[in-house]
């Protein structure tokens, strides 16, 4: 139980710390566990949902970047820049594929 516990501290505590990036973490884990029931199951709304929230937290990626550098920007800005990419070549090939 007291391993739960601090487990549920630290995500409370990093939710309050700092909140953007706590969305955009939360977004890229459901977009993984999206695709992983998407790659279970062969349905289309998935695979549309998991690249719908990696592209909305690519972009509030880069735009806190710009709005806030981290000591890591340059980093930070290619994995998202690549996330965004990757999402809507995903996209294209989705609606070259109906």
């Amino acid at each position: 139980m007291r391993f739960w516990s601090f487990w549920f501290n630290s995500f409370i505590l990093s939710s309050q710390y700092d909140p953007p990036r706590f969305v955009e973490l939360l977004m890229l884990l459901l977009a993984i566990a999206m695709l992983a029931i998407g790659s279970i199951l062969p349905d289309r709304p998935y695979l549309i949902l998991c690249l719908s929230l990696i592209i909305g937290s690519s972009i509030s990626i880069l735009v806190r970047e710009a709005i806030a550098p981290s000591p890591q920007t340059r980093i930070t800005q290619l994995t998202a820049s690549l996330l965004l990419i990757i999402s809507l070549c995903g996209f294209a090939d989705l609606m070259y594929t109906l």
